[in-house]
């Protein structure tokens, strides 16, 4: 027969049969091959084209020619006849050709020749005993493919290549995951285990979250990869995370190890949970990259009690991208600046529309209130939540707030403004008296209110009594003016269902007076605070006799710092 292979062919060819043939035959075979022209280009799939690298199965034998034994290369005992050399050599050709195969499938959305050109690889690479390599390189594929939603239909044709293959084993892959020291790149690793049937390490996972003894457990590197793949292909939504069931003290610096591993599972939260576990500037840098990856899902973020600083601006750009829906932040007493506030203030004017509440108590800001004030008189703020305890709020400032509040006065639901020496609270009570104003819950406790002020704030509540479900006035001197709430009180149109006067001097008198609206309007208060007020016996009587009667629909009533219930 005439010879027609290209001069390639010839250097490439060893005399052999092709891989079709049964290998029980003892003459020498190896893996029939086209020209490697196409190395040089991507193949080009066309959904017509049905070439093949594989000649089609016969009865005919293919052309075959012997090679020169007289040059005593070591020869492949599968092989008799064929140099380990010339395997390599074949090796590494299908290697290349299985990889422009794959980019030519990713292109062409073909997946023509893929599943022949596997086999044709496993088949040479498994029985001249290279197989490590081989693992490498189609788990590298496998992987790949995983990424790209365009390839799964190759790769369902492939798995049960893989499945069958000796090659591409479960203890290969678990070699390989517990190499890889980041969560983020084994992911896939536990996909592929998942699909070829191992559940192994995803189980020990499982029973430790059961437990609840993964807190105590120390986790290795591929053991915390298990816990990210669980928690992701988990059927619940992830509505929680929570580093505290994951870490065993709090406020720890080391806590931002176990962070850094659970990143993944963070960007898939709706709600993180960080509450006094030690996040460093580091922690908080990793924390505001993972979020600004997935900024639309998250909606619940706390961070109280720990020590950010000026870490917070990092923060604020995550809440400034337009995708972020964030609508609860939680910073309390974590020392943000003025620097910071002003970082947020400016991420909440980009992106006003979403937040909901904004905790930033125990945190010293003085002035810088009023940069909120300016948020909060934009028409496209709907905070309805703003805490504001310790923050050296002064006059000055509670005057940006209650000219913000009259602007924009429909939205705000709540505001803590306690631990401040405001004084002006008259300010406030104009806002009160809004028709418009939809506030229902007030704390001015420890706020310096005098006589006046109490008398603003009553004659604000007359005005505008149905709003109002929430006032504490704890730690104020307010002595008989106690007797102007009263007047509130009686009012039929009267909410309010807690009232906090602890440590407010409160004499007998005053403590008639209240007893005696409530008399007037029972059916509202559910809670009465008047601990720590020097009451007589005739006032504890009232308050006695207050609690037993049925027609009051008091829930909890405190006084002489003793809770009655």
């Amino acid at each position: 027969m005439e010879d027609t292979r290209t001069p390639r062919d010839q250097e490439l060819s060893p005399g052999c049969s092709s891989v079709h043939q049964k290998r029980s035959k003892p003459e020498p075979s190896c893996v029939s091959m086209k020209s490697d022209a196409s190395l040089d280009h991507l193949i080009n799939f066309k959904s017509e084209d049905t070439r093949s690298i594989l000649p089609p199965r016969s009865e005919t034998k293919p052309v075959c020619e012997k090679y020169d034994q007289t040059m005593n290369q070591p020869q492949d005992s599968t092989y008799p006849g064929v140099s380990h050399e010339v395997l390599i050599m074949f090796r590494s050709n299908l290697m290349k050709k299985f990889e422009r195969l794959y980019e030519g499938t990713a292109m062409q959305r073909n997946p023509t020749l893929l599943n022949e050109i596997y086999t044709e690889l496993y088949i040479t690479e498994s029985e001249s005993g290279e197989e490590e390599e081989l693992n490498e390189f189609c788990l590298d594929k496998f992987v790949k493919g995983k990424n790209n939603p365009e390839n799964m239909n190759v790769l369902q044709k492939l798995l049960p290549v893989i499945k069958e293959s000796r090659s591409v084993h479960n203890e290969f892959i678990k070699k390989k995951i517990r190499t890889i020291d980041s969560p983020e790149k084994s992911i896939n690793l536990f996909h592929c285990l998942n699909e070829l049937g191992d559940r192994s390490l995803v189980e020990e996972i499982q029973q430790y979250l059961k437990s609840g003894g993964i807190k105590e457990a120390k986790l290795s590197s591929s053991q915390w990869s298990a816990v990210v793949f669980v928690l992701l292909t988990s059927e619940e939504e992830l509505n929680e995370f929570r580093l505290d069931k994951f870490v065993e003290e709090q406020n720890n610096p080391e806590n931002m190890k176990v962070l850094q591993k659970l990143l993944l599972v963070i960007k898939e939260s709706r709600s993180v949970q960080l509450y006094d576990c030690g996040v460093t500037d580091e922690g908080c840098a990793a924390l505001a990259s993972a979020l600004r990856s997935n900024a639309s899902h998250l909606r619940d973020l706390d961070l109280s009690w720990n020590k950010l600083g000026d870490s917070v601006k990092m923060l604020s750009d995550v809440l400034q991208d337009p995708h972020c829906k964030l609508e609860k932040l939680g910073l309390y007493n974590c020392g943000v600046t003025d620097e910071g506030c002003a970082a947020l203030t400016s991420a909440l004017r980009s992106n006003p529309s979403h937040l909901r509440e904004l905790n930033l108590s125990w945190n010293k800001l003085g002035d810088s209130v009023k940069l909120l004030s300016d948020v909060l008189q934009d028409p496209h703020c709907k905070l309805e939540k703003l805490w504001l305890s310790d923050c050296g709020v002064t006059d000055e400032g509670c005057a940006a707030l209650a000219s913000a509040l009259r602007s924009n006065p429909s939205h705000l639901r709540e505001l803590n403004l306690s631990w401040n020496k405001l004084h002006s609270v008259k300010l406030l009570s104009d806002v009160l008296q809004d028709p418009h104003c939809k506030l229902e819950k007030l704390w001015l406790s420890y706020c310096g209110v005098t006589d006046e002020g109490c008398a603003a704030l009553a004659s604000a509540l007359r005005s505008n009594p149905s709003n109002l479900r929430e006032l504490d006035l704890s730690q104020n001197k307010l002595g008989d003016s106690v007797k102007l709430l009263s007047d509130v009180l009686q009012d039929p149109d009267c909410k309010l269902e807690k009232l906090g006067l602890s440590k407010c001097g409160v004499t007998d008198e005053g403590c008639a007076s209240l007893t005696s609206a409530l008399r007037s309007n029972p059916s509202h208060l559910r809670e009465l605070n008047l601990s720590e007020n020097k009451l007589g016996d005739s006032g504890v009587k009232l308050l006695s006799d207050l609690k037993d009667d049925p027609h009051y629909k008091l829930e909890s009533l405190y006084y002489c710092s003793v809770l009655v219930s």
